[in-house]
């Protein structure tokens, strides 16, 4: 009987435990496409140039998600045609979750870049987040 119990504590225990890191790669793989669909139907000449986190730290992480979530409300849609697909793509980064510390640099210490530089940037920090 004891050997019962224990068997199905192991079972229990290895079938749960490789479930949270799979959810959330999923989460981020679906992100990274969101960003690739939005990259080609973003207005990337005549427009406010954004800061733009390369390279963060694994301290700065946070800091560099909230900085892309920010700049993502100032990207505007290359034409009006492209104008639906524009605004629930932009809801889909909104909604983006990432828990971490906040660090010294501020989203203004980053240089300035096309909104298209901004959103590749962007999918490099979430293939990062995969990684992790």
């Amino acid at each position: 009987m004891e050997r019962m119990i224990i068997f199905c504590m192991l079972f229990f225990c290895s079938s749960t435990a490789p479930t949270a890191a799979p959810h959330k790669i999923a989460k981020y793989k679906q992100l990274l496409k969101t960003i690739h669909r939005l990259e080609p139907i973003v207005k990337d000449k005549d427009v406010e140039l954004l800061h733009t986190p390369e390279n963060p730290v694994d301290e700065c992480l946070f800091t560099a998600v909230t900085c892309f979530q920010k700049g993502t409300l100032k990207l505007q849609p290359e034409n009006s045609q492209v104008n639906s697909t524009f605004t629930q793509t932009i809801k889909a980064l909104k909604r983006f979750n990432y828990s971490g510390k906040q660090c010294e640099s501020s989203c203004e210490s980053y240089e300035k870049k096309t909104p298209r530089e901004f959103l590749k940037s962007f999918a490099k920090l979430i293939q990062k987040l995969c990684k992790n």
